[in-house]
């Protein structure tokens, strides 16, 4: 079974907790057919890492090369220094370093865009600049407006900093809080779910900087709840212009359940903007994993078709 190869790139930026210069690391699956010039670029949600697009990977690579991307503080990436540094602007400003990278090593590739959730939002940063936008862009289970409530739900648990006395307890605790992802066999969500443990002294941790919930918090543990709820709507409307500034053919997805992504944003989205065509699983929540067949081939299809 094809495995990827671990890259590091130097970013500038807010600096890295250790003092060094900081590296951001990817996952580059090179094409199974030699032909290098199709890239497709994946970047997962919030409190992922970039292993989560294996399944997607394993399909693509018939094709295209695919690079999946460990964001700021996560999976084999450099932590911050500056907690309140992990927002949009820094990771947009990375991946904008990555594609100048992987352009610069290229100049003939095409590259495409896969983002779940928080890797969507950076896709819409990029994707609204025309000297960076990539071909097609795939949202999955995102959009400019994000529900109170989703992100009230995901600061319970985000940045808690667990540890587990065996593997088994570890991918438990994964799956008590992402019963969101719809069902997956056992093999499939383990394979899902390693790549988020690391073990030290005999326990198991999770991937990421705890600090990486301290914007969230910041929003969501506001005294005043009208306010956090209104610097959230001034947020989203920032997001809008973002996606209504995006020209490349776009496909979103949506867990039929989604309580992040609304069916009414989605419908918004398929009438302004890039008019996205939107791709509904039911029985998923926040967020489709792309694991399934199903999610996959629409994945595919929309990426191979002319």
């Amino acid at each position: 079974m094809q495995e990827p190869n671990l890259q590091y790139l130097p970013v500038a930026g807010p600096a890295a907790r250790t003092g060094e210069p900081r590296r951001m690391a990817y996952w580059d699956w090179a094409s199974a057919s030699g032909d290098q010039r199709h890239v497709v670029v994946c970047v997962h949600g919030l409190s992922r890492q970039g292993r989560d697009f294996d399944t997607l990977a394993r399909t693509l690579v018939e094709r295209c090369r695919v690079i999946s991307v460990d964001v700021a503080g996560r999976g084999h990436s450099d932590w911050l220094a500056d907690p309140m540094a992990y927002q949009l602007p820094t990771y947009a400003a990375d991946l904008s370093a990555l594609l100048v990278h992987l352009r610069a090593s290229n100049p003939t590739a095409v590259i495409d865009w896969v983002g779940t959730s928080m890797g969507g939002l950076i896709g819409m940063a990029i994707a609204a600049q025309p000297a960076l936008a990539p071909r097609r862009l795939v949202l999955n289970d995102v959009g400019p407006a994000i529900q109170w409530e989703a992100l009230q739900r995901i600061s319970t648990y985000l940045g808690q900093n667990p540890s587990f006395d065996s593997e088994q307890a570890a991918l438990d605790y994964l799956a008590s809080i992402s019963t969101g992802f719809g069902p997956h066999t056992p093999a499939q969500w383990r394979a899902l779910s390693l790549p988020l443990l690391r073990e030290r002294e005999g326990r198991w941790w999770l991937h990421y900087d705890p600090a990486i919930a301290m914007p969230v918090k910041a929003l969501t543990g506001m005294a005043d709840e009208a306010q956090a709820r209104q610097m959230a709507r001034d947020g989203e409307g920032t997001l809008w212009q973002l996606y209504d500034a995006i020209s490349a053919p776009t496909l979103l997805l949506r867990g039929g359940q989604s309580d992040l992504l609304s069916e009414a944003t989605a419908v918004e989205m398929g009438r302004r903007g890039p008019r996205a065509r939107c791709v509904v699983f039911e029985g998923v929540g926040h967020a489709p994993t792309l694991v399934a067949d199903d999610q996959v081939a629409a994945v595919r299809d929309f990426l191979w078709s002319d």
